[in-house]
């Protein structure tokens, strides 16, 4: 049974371990699933979200206190099928040991045979975040369970009506030995981070990350962390601005900014910055007609969000920044229901802005002019490596450039977000934006190990070589044959 949320750390800690316990148990008891095992409970996921989608809608707007069930139905919901599907459809393929060549080749010539066999690790923990809480938690289930394991999974607290249906959600479909689902605080996400999982996946902050880490090396547990950064937009010269603009704007807008891959800052020719701006105001006014009682328009999840961004605004203002809000229906949103804060641009950024040195993860969005592509691309690399990187243009030349030259967790090239949902494609960062990746057969690899088989020849053939004592002509002739260019 989960603990109840009014115990102590060590409380939960001790409810949760006892769960561990159980789930690694089974692991052992039942051994490695099979792949029908495996697409059992992929299917039971995909399940869930289609007979519970309208729930998740209602769950995740009263959480935000405005999101709109088209864009949750498109982010959390479809979003998390999609990557269900494809391991559901590509697991047995994934599951099948992988040939290698023999070393020295004529090994393999004689029958001997090397291979990776791909191996559940047991138990893996998932700690999700409140920004999409739902495909973040069924997202790297896809992997999860596509590589045979049993998860144990901490939701946000940010979004407790989310969670608590999450966890009702997998008590009908798993048992807990299967999947098992704990609410709550900072106090059992601290409890949880320090269980002796097999491997663990936290999504989420930074700075939080560091905590997780330090405490999932208390029993060396293998991490990914998927975080954010500053993930910049780099307008080449050959740009179309006007479709540059509206992508950019898109992906800024949807879920207000509150996404690890938003575009976080542009960097423009000096040249275009001025109509970077009137074609960002003519995409949100396409879009966002009014903000204020849009349902389309999502609100900031909390209080203290809210204020942080508007505090990074406040300081770009005080600081001599250009600020424009883009708010098409001239509305007053100082006085509101719900927490929205309008697309606003912040031009001529300076380095000592908060907005420059925090993830902003709101709709806000710093545009800084450059004169040459080197100086941009000196900008990116004198940061932290983002988690994404966006470049629009027509210059193949320029294009493979800043790729060469940046280092980012992912790449889209002349729109924003889009390469996370490439199923065949890796999805991770690098560094302060992240440690090892998913999704797709890598989210298979990432949750399995990779267990080295080598089966020997049954002719012992080593004497024949001169390979074993007493040493003499064979070996020697033997290492003639390595030791060389």
């Amino acid at each position: 049974m989960n603990a109840p949320a009014n115990l102590g750390q060590e409380a939960h800690k001790a409810a949760m371990n006892e769960v561990l316990r159980r789930q690694k148990a089974a692991h052992l008891r039942d051994g490695p699933p099979s792949v029908e095992t495996r697409i059992d409970w992929l299917n039971r996921c995909i399940d869930l979200l289609v007979g519970h989608q309208a729930e998740i809608a209602r769950a995740v707007n009263a959480d935000f206190g405005s999101r709109s069930p088209e864009a949750t139905a498109l982010t959390d919901v479809a979003g998390s099928i999609g990557p269900l599907k494809h391991a559901r459809d590509h697991v047995a393929k994934w599951m099948k040991p992988e040939k290698r060549k023999t070393t020295p080749a004529i090994l393999g010539l004689f029958g001997a045979k090397a291979t990776v066999q791909w191996q559940p690790k047991g138990v893996v923990g998932v700690i999700s975040p409140w920004n999409f809480p739902v495909n973040l938690t069924f997202s790297p289930l896809a992997g999860v369970f596509a590589a045979g394991n049993r998860a144990m999974i901490k939701p946000s607290e940010f979004t407790p009506a989310t969670s608590d249906l999450m966890k009702a959600m997998f008590a009908k479909a798993f048992s807990e030995e299967e999947v098992a689902v704990f609410v709550g605080g900072p106090e059992v996400g601290q409890a949880f981070a320090g269980l002796a999982f097999d491997h663990l996946v936290f999504t989420g902050a930074t700075s939080v990350a560091r905590h997780v880490m330090r405490a999932a090396a208390e029993n060396l547990v293998p991490v990914t962390l998927e975080l954010g950064g500053k993930s910049p937009v780099i307008l080449s010269r050959g740009a179309d601005i006007a479709t540059a603009a509206a992508r950019v704007m898109n992906g800024k807008t949807l879920n207000a900014g509150q996404i690890c891959l938003a575009p976080d800052y542009v960097l423009a020719p000096r040249e275009s910055v001025e109509t970077f701006v009137e074609e960002a105001k003519a995409a949100v006014g396409r879009y966002f007609p009014t903000i204020k009682d849009n349902p389309d328009y999502t609100a900031v999840v909390a209080q203290r969000h809210y204020d942080r961004i508007k505090g990074y605004v406040d300081d770009a203002r005080a600081k001599g920044a250009r600020v424009v809000e883009i708010n098409p229906g001239g509305e007053d949103l100082s006085q509101q229901e719900h927490r929205k804060i309008a697309p606003t641009l912040i031009i001529d950024p300076t380095d000592d802005m908060s907005v420059m040195r925090e993830e902003i993860f709101g709709p806000v969005l710093p545009v800084k002019a450059y004169d040459t592509i080197d100086e941009a691309v000196d900008y990116v690399n004198a940061h932290d490596r983002p988690l994404a990187l966006y470049w629009f243009g027509t210059d193949e030349a320029e294009k493979d450039r800043v790729l060469a030259r940046t280092t980012s967790g992912g790449v889209t090239v002349n729109d924003v977000i889009f390469h996370v949902a490439q199923e065949d494609l890796p999805f991770g960062g690098v560094g302060p934006a992240g440690m090892g990746a998913y999704h797709g057969h890598d989210g298979f690899r990432e949750f399995s190990h990779r267990k080295a088989v080598f089966q020997q020849l049954k002719k012992d053939i080593a004497p024949m070589l001169g390979l074993r004592p007493p040493y003499g002509e064979g070996i020697r002739k033997y290492l003639a044959g390595q030791i060389k260019k």
